[in-house]
């Protein structure tokens, strides 16, 4: 049961990243590659800051500077003409020389002997039943999602979810494009980075590579939701996005538990978990339609 305990909590972590890849992804219609650079981001300024001592501050910077480097990925775009493909890689790949440069030039820093939000948490009364982590991913996570939900409902969030959907319709209207694009990705990379600054403080520690592969976690995560919930609202895809990403770590865990596959096969697995959701929705409609033909032909005959 820890284990399965275990992989709730910290699918409730990186929920949060698939909630801003969600923004991205499905709201936005853009495919973001900086999430692998400003995952990174998060949990290297979140880590150099808790071990200043300051771990709540570490939270609220990270996602400040996610925001930034979501935000340059739309300046590339929108004002420099870049493909949007192109824009997040670049972005993503200057980051690694910034995350590096954040935590002094070392690939990696160690968080182990400071206070972390979960230290403070574990010290409170939530730790009593032994599930103060839980909780408080929990909390987090159902305040982002709540966040999100109301923000999409509002004239800001409205023209955003308006420039994803139709991007030409809104040019030709008052709206700004660029700007509702640009504040898109800003809002979801600072959510990316957000989880990265969580994950370093659960973790104890921060590696400049950590955020490799976040893209097809996020997407794996998005994917999975969608295909057992489904896709009727912004308030439904949010939660859906959470929900994948908690039955994704759950899937993940038991198949490297089963020792069917070496730890060095994540990202692999990764891969076919992606792809089989990915196929799923068009595999049942194939059947659908192929059961729809062969009860014709068998009327007609």
């Amino acid at each position: 049961m820890s284990l399965f305990f275990g992989s709730i909590e910290l699918g409730l972590l990186y929920a949060i990243m698939a909630v801003g890849i969600y923004i991205t992804f499905r709201i936005l219609n853009l495919p973001d590659l900086t999430v692998d650079g400003s995952f990174s981001l998060g949990m290297a300024i979140s880590a150099v800051i808790t071990v200043a001592g300051h771990p709540y501050l570490g939270l609220i910077v990270a996602m400040i500077f996610g925001a930034i480097a979501g935000c340059t990925t739309g300046l590339l775009q929108t004002k420099l003409n870049i493909h949007p493909i192109l824009s997040g890689i670049l972005v993503m790949t200057g980051l690694y020389t910034v995350n590096l440069a954040i935590m002094g030039g070392r690939s990696n820093l160690s968080v182990v002997g400071s206070e972390t939000v979960f230290t403070k948490i574990r010290s409170s009364i939530l730790n009593a039943n032994g599930f103060g982590d839980t909780f408080l991913a929990i909390f987090i996570c159902i305040l982002v999602i709540t966040i999100l939900a109301l923000v999409f409902k509002t004239k800001f969030g409205l023209a955003i979810r308006a420039t994803g959907d139709n991007e030409e319709m809104v040019r030709s209207s008052s709206i700004n494009a660029d700007f509702s694009k640009c504040m898109g990705l800003a809002l979801g990379n600072a959510f990316v980075a957000l989880s990265g600054a969580l994950i370093s403080q659960f973790q104890m520690f921060s590696d400049v590579s950590s955020g490799t592969g976040m893209v097809v976690i996020g997407l794996a995560s998005v994917i999975i939701g969608e295909t057992l919930i489904g896709r009727r609202s912004v308030t439904i895809g949010l939660i859906s996005s959470a929900v994948g990403s908690i039955i994704y770590r759950i899937i993940i865990a038991y198949a490297l538990r089963i020792d069917l596959f070496p730890s060095y096969a994540l990202r692999l697995i990764s891969a076919v978990i992606v792809a089989i959701a990915l196929s799923v929705p068009n595999v049942s409609k194939a059947l659908k339609e192929h059961k729809m033909r062969r009860e014709a032909s068998n009327y007609l005959d």
